[in-house]
């Protein structure tokens, strides 16, 4: 019955579709089924409403997009200033991200300068952390992130 009340709301605008409480209170007035509980019906419906949406050629069939990437190949890597709320003052640091591009496993390290000392040693560190070097390509970019949200604790 509930699923008959689901196929008629293929086609039903959006407005005059069954809600749970809706079938509810239909099953009990209409069939008289008193041994069933809200819970039963809306756990039921949660199931069996995208079900029918898929049976019928209308819902959200489950995909996915494969990596393009080989495992260990690339990396991803941003360099840029962010503002940090350090000892409550504004602050702009500098922040090197390396990302994995295929497990997307990523180091960052916040440097106080911007120099090509810091790049460096945040790609050191990145290399040493992740345990060896991509074997193809490093993508870079400059990051830009602006934020006073967070408090840095100082210590």
């Amino acid at each position: 019955m509930i699923d008959e009340m689901l196929r008629a709301d293929l086609d039903a605008p959006r407005k005059q579709r069954h809600t749970v409480k809706r079938i509810f209170e239909r099953l009990l007035d209409e069939h008289g089924a008193d041994e069933i509980s809200y819970q039963m019906v809306r756990g039921y419906v949660a199931d069996r409403r995208e079900e029918i949406r898929v049976q019928a050629g209308r819902g959200v069939v489950e995909a996915f997009v494969p990596q393009p990437h080989k495992s260990g190949a690339e990396a991803e890597v941003d360099f840029g200033d962010v503002t940090v709320r350090l000892a409550g003052e504004l602050v702009t640091c500098y922040l090197l991200a390396f990302r994995l591009s295929y497990s997307g496993k990523a180091v960052y390290r916040i440097f106080a300068s911007a120099g090509q000392e810091a790049f460096f040693e945040g790609h050191v560190h990145a290399l040493n952390t992740l345990g060896g070097v991509p074997t193809g390509k490093d993508r870079y970019s400059q990051i830009s992130v602006r934020t006073n949200r967070y408090s840095v604790p100082v210590g």
